[in-house]
C-alpha cells in the first residue's frame, strides 16, 4: 500500500465517512471530533449548489444500501 501524504489522507478520511456516514453524519462526525459550532445549512449550501433536486435523489438512490434482515 502507497503511503498517502498528509492531504491525500484527509480526502481520503472524508470520502470514508462520506461513502459511510453518508453527508451529513460525515459532517456531524468531525464536527463532534473539533467541538466547534458547523452551519450545516451553509455547508449543505456548498455540497449541493449547482446541483438539481432529481440528481441529488437519483445519486442518493444509487447509494443507498438496501436493508438486511
Amino acid at each position: 500500500m502507497k503511503t498517502l501524504t498528509e492531504q491525500e489522507l484527509k480526502v481520503s478520511g472524508i470520502e470514508a465517512l462520506n461513502k459511510v456516514l453518508g453527508a451529513t453524519g460525515a459532517l456531524k462526525f468531525l464536527s463532534l471530533l473539533h467541538r466547534e459550532p458547523t452551519d450545516y445549512v451553509e455547508v449543505s449550501r456548498r455540497l449541493y449548489q449547482g446541483q438539481t433536486i432529481d440528481e441529488i435523489c437519483e445519486r442518493a438512490k444509487k447509494n443507498l444500501k438496501p436493508k438486511r434482515g
